[in-house]
């Protein structure tokens, strides 16, 4: 345990070390504010919108961009050690395998989670400072809920990152499957969804069944727990409307993302395990 903890608070300053999370932060408050403020310039109206509707692109935006950060910080968790001819000399410390990786994934969801909240959490307090309405019970338990949830599809996708990383032998071929899988999780999933329910005409039998589709997704996940809570007319009715039948309870849907962080971990460690250094 001991020599794991080493290993992440070494990821972690690395990654604060080399200016990557501290851009990742600044990037994320300076998109949340433009976005919050110039979100209904296509409307004519510039300046701070209603929360909900802020909070429906802000969810809009992370979906985008937090699971592209995650993959890009862990792709190379362990391809990267041994293309430096440093693996070797790693596993010769009294270190396990399972404490390297252990180590270094909870480094780097340490090191989002941080972006996250300054990022986020920053703009947020803006925002509550320019809408003083906002400053309720209900509005922080959404916010909460929005980094939580943030922070978790990060470090869903750091697992993610973990089995490309053991599975490739190649820094840049890694690096090209990470991006293959942000495109297929970002835009492909969602197309091939709509695809379906399009050309089916949207028949019982799919509409049942579309729902559950959502969970093969920790983006669509990361979606369902933020966007149900802000109901109708948030800017999120399409979506909405597409999940209507079906009523997902929180706790259920928080197991379902916390299972997209477990699995591909255990699936990263049981390869690395077996695998020749």
């Amino acid at each position: 345990m001991n020599s794991m903890l080493v290993v992440a608070r070494k990821e972690f300053r690395d990654d604060f070390r080399n200016r990557w999370t501290i851009a990742v932060a600044i990037l994320f408050a300076f998109l949340a504010l433009g976005i919050a403020y110039f979100g209904g310039a296509a409307a004519g109206k510039v300046g701070f919108t209603s929360f909900e509707a802020t909070l429906a692109s802000l969810t809009t935006l992370a979906a985008f961009i937090i699971p592209l950060i995650g993959l890009l910080i862990a792709y190379h968790t362990i391809v990267g050690e041994r293309d430096n001819g440093t693996l070797l000399l790693i596993l010769s410390y009294p270190l396990s395998r399972a404490e390297l990786l252990t180590g270094k994934f909870v480094g780097h969801c340490a090191a989002l989670g941080a972006a996250a909240l300054a990022g986020f959490g920053l703009a947020v307090a803006i925002i509550q400072l320019m809408q003083p309405p906002t400053r309720t019970l209900a509005a922080w338990l959404q916010i909460g809920n929005f980094i939580a949830s943030a922070s978790m599809l990060g470090a869903s996708f750091v697992a993610l990152a973990c089995v490309i990383s053991v599975i490739t032998d190649d820094k840049s071929r890694a690096a090209g499957l990470a991006l293959v899988m942000w495109f297929a999780s970002v835009v492909l999933f969602d197309l091939a969804l709509l695809a379906v329910l399009v050309f089916s005409g949207g028949n019982h039998a799919e509409q049942a069944v579309y729902p559950y589709l959502l969970l093969l997704n920790p983006i669509d996940v990361f979606r369902l727990i933020n966007l149900t809570t802000l109901g109708h007319g948030a800017g999120n009715d399409l979506f909405m409307g597409m999940t209507a039948s079906h009523v997902y309870h929180p706790a259920m849907l928080y197991l379902v993302m916390l299972s997209w962080i477990v699995v591909p971990f255990w699936i990263a460690l049981s390869v690395f395990r077996r695998k020749e250094v």
